[in-house]
């Protein structure tokens, strides 16, 4: 059972609360009615198990922390599989990272795994073209992903350069990498 956090969250006092508790119901029932415990997704969950706001006076982070306590509490009796993703473990609250059995970290692809990616991502690139993108760039398999998409993408809109595909490829790279001058990339949303 996937949730995305954005669907949660209203703007409407109160109503952000009755959706993770309606969450909650929703499992509980699956989990009743499953002989295998159905899984609870969490993706991109430090959005809403960040480290909790004290003090809290105006009404959004007074919010976050109560639906931040109520996933605690059903946390307590949950009765079931629950895993949350993130990319950003130093936001999570401690209080959450206590009450998660196991944390997996996934390290970033080495060389090898990256080649990999690279040729199943584009598979008409040959070994030497993946190995030189794979040392080239230290990149997840998101980040690859997202190259081999622009790549398709401007070769559909007859976007690609007359220069050879490595070069091609290569100058993605250096666009997807995020500490690159803002000089050197494409402003987002829009096609220099």
């Amino acid at each position: 059972m996937a949730i995305e956090v954005p669907d949660i969250k209203s703007k409407w006092v109160g109503e952000s609360e009755k959706n993770i508790k309606a969450v909650f119901e929703k499992y509980r029932s699956m989990v009743a009615k499953s002989e295998v415990a159905p899984i609870l997704l969490f993706n991109e969950a430090d959005a809403i198990i960040e480290v909790r706001k004290t003090g809290a006076e105006n009404a959004v982070d007074k919010m976050e922390n109560s639906i931040q306590n109520i996933i605690l509490q059903e946390m307590e009796t949950l009765n079931g599989i629950m895993i949350a993703t993130t990319n950003l473990t130093e936001n999570l609250d401690s209080a959450f990272e206590r009450r998660f059995l196991y944390k997996v970290e996934f390290e970033r692809p080495d060389v090898s795994v990256r080649e990999h990616i690279w040729h199943a991502m584009l598979p008409e690139l040959g070994d030497n073209e993946c190995k030189t993108l794979a040392e080239g760039f230290d990149f997840s398999g998101g980040q690859i992903e997202n190259v081999a998409r622009k790549y398709a993408i401007d070769g559909i809109l007859g976007d690609l350069e007359q220069t050879d595909r490595l070069t091609e490829l290569t100058t993605l790279c250096r666009e997807e990498r995020i500490n690159d001058t803002m000089s050197d990339r494409r402003r987002v949303g829009f096609v220099a």
